[in-house]
């Protein structure tokens, strides 16, 4: 009889603590998804966090135990993410794509990035086991907080090092809709944002299960938020744009993957990037950016289509930054960013795709998937792998210096701030998105923008396919945009910036300092408990 009640006592606890995990992780997927309730991302992980302080103070949770809260939180947390997989179904874009197929490749895209990100995430509540159940932190609960918020920035960041671990997912986006609480990204990164949030949690959470420390830990709690807030609202309101304005417009022609892929499509696409490109001149536009392959064919070989470009730049007078492909030394194809000047000749710098898309650009461990989930290896456009562009490649225009991203560039930190560096007063971001239609992920993908924005004190312009397009403030305000599915242009007068941002001087530095904060504490404690056992 005790022991049927202690079985369904712990059954009881451990499904408290997965709901606790799920409410949690549900939460703060919520307000990356819908940043404008981004605010409540302050506490939404609090239900999360008092689940794992409770489950490393149980000493019969195993390591392995840990390790499986935690990979159920973060399946959880993507499950939520990335569910606009499911608006690419049936793929229909794709020829030859069966129904059967499409939903391989759909559950494989939202279930099984979930797992990859999961798979590293679960390793942040075995770690901080770790920590939290060692002699000194059980006396100072408080590192837990910091603790916890150092391990998810370095999670993070983890996610930018493999083409498996994906950046979609940072808790900085969650502040998008909110923009006060994302300035911070301009000092020290949009990892710095995740480690305030998660420590701020982690403060509430203990403030809660912690009676005698309650005024303390919430005093913190508090305390962080204000300044983070403070700090915010101080560089927000008092950026200011200098010089002479430049005009820049970004086309969106609302030619899905599948239109412009097919030939029968060539005179129409032609005519929208054409039409709206005169608009824009008309406007009084001097740089016209095109989407990510707005003409999907190689310049180097359809001269027909570079002389089109060429004639649209000379008859406008205009800089057209069109979506193409060229070719690197080794004769392999790039996806590239290709400008033509006002008097219709080509510049001599391009920008090529330096973080490619996996499985939509070239095919990792393509023989393992080959025989895994061979849908896989087939939803490339391409029939060939791509090559990765090497370089920032800045282009010098006289009107300002352009550095350029495309698509998937724009959700890794690092390819903004090397552009930046390079010498770029202004960011264009050329993207596809049709694949997305009118989902979540379209809006997920723009806030990621507005981050590289603010990280940088850069305006950026962004030009999509079939949306959304927009212009970018250097404090992530949007000034324009167009809406999903949708044709048109929108020109804006943007503001050339050569001045640096701390965190465009310092990079991840932060999360480095993360990195050796827990390594160091980690060995400590390890070289401590040794020194117990022996007396």
């Amino acid at each position: 009889m005790n022991i049927k009640l202690f079985s369904t006592e712990k059954s009881h606890r451990r499904a408290i603590r997965f709901g606790l995990l799920a409410l949690g992780a549900a939460l703060t997927g919520l307000t990356l998804v819908f940043p404008q309730i981004g605010i409540i991302e302050w506490v939404s992980l609090v239900p999360s966090a008092i689940a794992l302080i409770k489950i490393t103070q149980d000493g019969s949770v195993r390591r392995r135990g840990l390790y499986g809260y935690g990979f159920f939180f973060f399946m959880c947390f993507y499950l939520v993410n990335y569910h606009w997989f499911v608006n690419l179904y049936p793929l229909d874009f794709i020829d030859g794509m069966t129904k059967p197929a499409a939903l391989s490749v759909v559950l494989a895209g939202w279930v099984g990035l979930s797992v990859l990100q999961s798979l590293a995430g679960g390793l942040v509540f075995l770690i901080f086991g770790e920590f939290s159940r060692s002699r000194r932190t059980k006396k100072l609960p408080a590192l837990g907080a910091l603790i916890a918020g150092a391990l998810w920035a370095i999670f993070e960041w983890t996610q930018t090092l493999t083409w498996a671990g994906v950046p979609w997912g940072r808790l900085a986006i969650g502040q998008t809709g909110w923009l006060i609480g994302a300035q911070s990204a301009s000092l020290f990164g949009s990892c710095f944002v995740t480690f305030l949030i998660v420590t701020v949690n982690f403060f509430v959470a203990y403030a809660i299960l912690n009676l005698s420390k309650r005024k303390i830990f919430a005093s913190v709690a508090a305390g962080i938020f204000l300044l983070n807030t403070l700090t915010g609202t101080a560089i927000y309101f008092t950026d200011k744009d200098e010089g002479e304005p430049v005009r820049i417009s970004a086309v969106q022609g609302n030619i899905s993957s599948q239109e412009k892929w097919d030939s029968s499509m060539t005179n129409r696409t032609l005519e929208v990037y054409e039409k709206y490109t005169k608009e824009a001149a008309e406007q009084g536009a001097t740089i016209v950016v095109w989407p990510e392959s707005a003409l999907p064919y190689n310049l180097e070989a359809r001269k027909s289509m570079a002389n089109f470009v060429s004639r649209v730049a000379s008859e406008n007078d205009v800089t057209v930054l069109v979506g193409a492909f060229t070719n690197n030394d080794d004769d392999v194809e790039l996806n590239s960013i290709v400008a033509f000047l006002p008097d219709g000749t080509k510049h001599d710098t391009v920008y090529s795709k330096r973080h490619l898309v996996p499985f939509g650009e070239f095919v990792p461990m393509r023989e393992f998937f080959a025989v895994v989930i061979p849908p896989l290896t087939e939803i490339a456009m391409l029939s060939e792998d791509l090559a990765e562009g090497e370089s920032a490649n800045v282009m010098h225009l006289d009107e300002a210096n352009l550095g350029s991203l495309i698509c998937f560039d724009s959700i890794y930190d690092e390819l903004a701030r090397d552009s930046t560096l390079a010498g770029a007063e202004i960011i264009t971001l050329s993207t596809n998105d049709s694949w997305f239609l009118d989902s979540a992920a379209l809006y997920m993908h723009n806030a990621q923008a507005k981050l590289r924005a603010i990280e940088n004190g850069r305006y950026v312009v962004r030009a999509a396919n079939t949306g959304i397009s927009t212009v970018i403030t250097p404090t992530g305000k949007t000034v324009d945009s167009l809406d999903a599915l949708t044709e048109g242009q929108i020109s804006a007068d943007v503001y050339a910036r050569n001045d640096y941002t701390l965190y465009t001087y310092l990079g991840n530095s932060f999360v480095y300092l993360c990195i050796i904060f827990v390594s160091i504490w980690l060995i400590y404690e390890k070289i401590a408990d040794k020194s117990f056992q022996r007396t």
